[in-house]
């Protein structure tokens, strides 16, 4: 059967959605859980594709910290190999005798220069060692005014700080079935006007070919004023719905992903933040739904949410549901 038939075509169409219609040509999901595409770019060089300022941007503070700390040592080491191949005697002050004690005179005379710190007791004699050292010095200050522009980046740029539950629930809504995920922010950041646009692409058999078809998702609420608790996003299937006519089984059986985004203020950094991530078919729980996640303390006084609650849920029975 061809999965046109089960699409109710009351559902609004998304024509303009910037990911292909053919699904001959397309692998995999559109976006990835981290809400970063699933593309990968040829026909460029690898130098070319990367932009190193984004890159260094998104790195985890692991992976950045250990970049900075490796190149730091890393340029040492080649400096302090110069000095030896142009010759320690032409660091005055050097006191070593083993071939390991004069590279590390060298190295840590070249961590004090590329750092401008100059302790005075090791300097360059000569020209050439003079001039190295100059450069290096020089290098030192570009490298330094770099890594403090990519820190300062890295922690001034307005991030969502939002996570979402790791599946969607088909669970009972009303009198009918929903669609059900979960956001909440957790950090101490104040998200306000939080507005969720979600999109379904659905795999289908159109005039014997197979192509992607997306589909506007209405919400029973799209926006909140504030997102200061977790937030459950959910979507009817109604009549206005892509999935009214499908069966249980056509959830499993049909290839369909949720295309998730969630743009919000944040007042501290007064400037838009967005969130973005998916859902696939095989990411689909039938019949849960979300246990709650915040509670009031023992003496009334605030309200607490668990995070660790956030994919916490339910089964029910939704077979006797249409």
């Amino acid at each position: 059967m061809s999965f046109l038939k089960k699409i109710n075509t009351k559902a609004t169409t998304e024509l303009n959605t910037g990911f292909g219609i053919n699904s001959s040509d397309y692998g995999g999901r559109f976006i990835n859980k981290d809400g970063n595409p699933n593309i990968k770019k040829k026909g460029v060089g690898f130098l070319e594709s990367i932009s190193w300022f984004h890159t260094m941007l998104q790195l985890s503070n692991v992976k950045f910290f250990t970049i900075v700390f490796l190149f730091y040592a890393l340029v040492n080491v080649l400096f302090a190999c110069i000095y030896c191949l142009i010759g320690v005697e032409h660091l005055g002050g050097l006191n070593a005798v083993t071939n390991i004690d004069k590279f590390e005179e060298a190295y840590f005379f070249s961590a004090q220069t590329f750092t401008t710190v100059g302790y005075g007791r090791i300097n360059p004699i000569g020209f050439i060692t003079s001039t190295v050292a100059a450069i290096e010095a020089l290098l030192g200050l570009l490298s330094f005014a770099l890594a403090t522009g990519l820190l300062y980046g890295r922690f001034s740029k307005p991030k969502a700080y939002l996570r979402f539950s790791q599946n969607v629930l088909l669970t009972p809504f009303k009198d009918g079935l929903a669609l059900m995920f979960r956001v909440a922010s957790y950090k101490n950041n104040h998200l306000t006007d939080a507005e969720a646009k979600v999109s379904a692409g659905i795999m289908m058999e159109e005039n014997g070919k197979m192509v992607n078809k997306f589909y506007q998702m209405e919400l029973e609420y799209s926006r909140v004023n504030a997102l200061t608790l977790s937030w459950t996003i959910v979507h009817p299937i109604n009549e206005k719905s892509p999935f009214y006519t499908f069966t249980l089984d056509d959830y499993k059986s049909t290839h369909w992903e949720l295309l998730i985004f969630l743009k919000a203020f944040d007042d501290m950094f007064s400037n838009s933040v967005l969130a973005k991530t998916s859902y696939t078919n095989n990411e689909l729980i039938q019949g849960a739904k979300f246990l709650p996640m915040y509670y009031k303390n023992e003496n009334n006084s605030t309200t607490i949410i668990d995070l660790e609650k956030l994919n916490e849920y339910n089964t029910v029975d939704i077979s006797t549901i249409k």
